[in-house]
């Protein structure tokens, strides 16, 4: 379901540069807005990590040259969800493949593991292409207060 066809109170918007220095401001948002849910640190954490792993995705290869924008909305009901969308190159990130965490540590080599991290510290992860924005959603069923 669209974000934009609920009727949720708790249903805020912000939009950022998809630049390193501005992801803060993402994980402020996201902190704020879930204040008054009262989450357990862990809970908030897996949700705040997901959302910058992602960010840093965007930052690092949806833009070329020009960072575009990054625009998150948020919303409550029937769980916590976090719409993220940027006008980069399409990218389908349900289609990367599950690193081979045992190769990585032998080796030592960074990266690669965001969009890995972000699938597994959510309940749902779900990606369409809209017109010329990705949209990736992020879903964890957490108690949330009426």
């Amino acid at each position: 379901m669209n974000p934009d066809d609920r009727h949720d109170a708790s249903r805020r918007a912000l939009t950022l540069r998809a630049e390193l220095a501005e992801i803060d401001k993402a994980r402020v948002f996201l902190r704020e807005t879930l204040a008054p849910f009262r989450l357990d640190e862990a809970e908030l954490f897996k949700l705040e990590l997901a959302l910058v792993e992602i960010c840093v995705n965007i930052t690092r290869y949806a833009y070329r040259d020009d960072p575009g924008p990054i625009r998150l909305t948020f919303w409550t009901r029937p769980a916590v969800s976090l719409e993220i969308r940027d006008s980069g190159r399409a990218f389908d990130p349900r289609l990367v493949p599950p690193p081979d965490l045992d190769s990585l540590a032998i080796s030592g080599r960074r990266g690669g593991l965001g969009v890995y991290l972000a699938r597994k510290l959510v309940d749902e992860f779900t990606y369409r292409r809209d017109g010329d924005e990705n949209v990736l959603t992020l879903t964890r069923s957490l108690p949330v207060p009426d």
